[in-house]
């Protein structure tokens, strides 16, 4: 059976400050658009003007409100902006992403998981699971618990999700140092706000590096990356989320079979095709597709 055609979307890109450059947003921006035909259009939040991005690119400055110096820190709480009623266009449903990510095939696979224009898929962080185990714990506890995700990808509909923004900006004039706890972090308001349409992003469409590759110890990261069902799931991978600087697209380019790559909290992973297995080569794969110019 031929699957049908996929729907128009659009990527959402958000950045401040001068720790990611015009290299990063060129880097996701060219993966995306050679691994999807039904990419429409990338739309970048930012706190200044980018130069050198590859055209066309819808450039959208915060809204006011957002570059707060409380809602930039560690928790990334301006991350929240991109619900902001009118600033992402409301054509087409969106996939906002990190700039740590590396897409192995095409994204659009990760829109197919909304059910309705209504849903918000991102990972789940926690063992509560999102659905009905969530929505219950969330209704019995009254909002004290639900269930969590994390907001390295989010599959959102514009049209449908101004609310997120609206109640955020909302309660911070009441918690203006975001200690109401569901504020403390961007993804932990958006499963507090969202709680009752989120969906989990599946292993076997997107996974973050951390979590899947880096184990605690390295003869527990060769066993998991022998079982055969796990070599599967991996080899289809639409996308992996990076962990940061500690471990760059250019890093692990230029490390060789072996090697061991550390992250900032101390998580490791042998970089080898016995460990990883095909992974680790379609990921090799995705890097050298790119410009030589955004490798780096």
């Amino acid at each position: 059976m031929n699957r049908p055609p996929a729907r128009p979307w659009q990527l959402v890109l958000i950045v401040w400050g001068t720790k990611y450059g015009g290299g990063d947003l060129s880097r996701i921006i060219l993966a995306a658009r050679a691994l999807s035909p039904s990419l429409a259009r990338v739309v970048v939040i930012t706190d200044r003007p980018r130069d050198g991005l590859p055209e066309p690119v819808l450039q959208r400055p915060f809204p006011e409100g957002w570059l707060l110096p409380q809602l930039l820190r560690s928790g990334c709480q301006a991350k929240l902006a991109m619900f902001t009623e009118g600033l992402i266009p409301t054509d087409m449903p969106a996939l906002f992403s990190d700039l740590d990510t590396l897409f192995l095939k095409d994204p659009a696979a990760l829109i197919d998981l909304m059910e309705t224009p209504r849903t918000v898929a991102l990972f789940r962080s926690t063992p509560l699971r999102f659905g009905w185990p969530g929505r219950l714990a969330f209704r019995l506890t009254k909002g004290r618990r639900y269930a969590r995700g994390n907001s390295s990808l989010v599959v959102f509909h514009p049209a449908e999700t101004a609310y997120i923004a609206a109640r955020f900006q909302a309660l911070l004039k009441n918690w203006p140092d975001c200690t109401f706890h569901p504020m403390r972090a961007d993804e932990r308001f958006i499963s507090w706000a969202a709680q009752d349409v989120i969906r989990e992003i599946p292993g076997r469409l997107a996974v973050k590096m951390p979590t899947e590759f880096m184990l605690p110890w390295t003869w527990a990261s060769r066993a998991l990356g022998a079982l055969p069902w796990v070599r599967r799931r991996r080899a289809g991978l639409t996308a992996i989320t990076l962990p940061g600087d500690a471990v760059k697209p250019e890093a692990l380019l230029a490390a060789p079979e072996g090697a061991l790559i550390v992250d900032h909290k101390g998580r490791r992973m042998i970089w080898s095709d016995a460990a990883l297995g095909p992974i680790r080569q379609l990921i090799l794969k995705a890097i050298r597709a790119l410009p030589p110019e955004v490798q780096r």
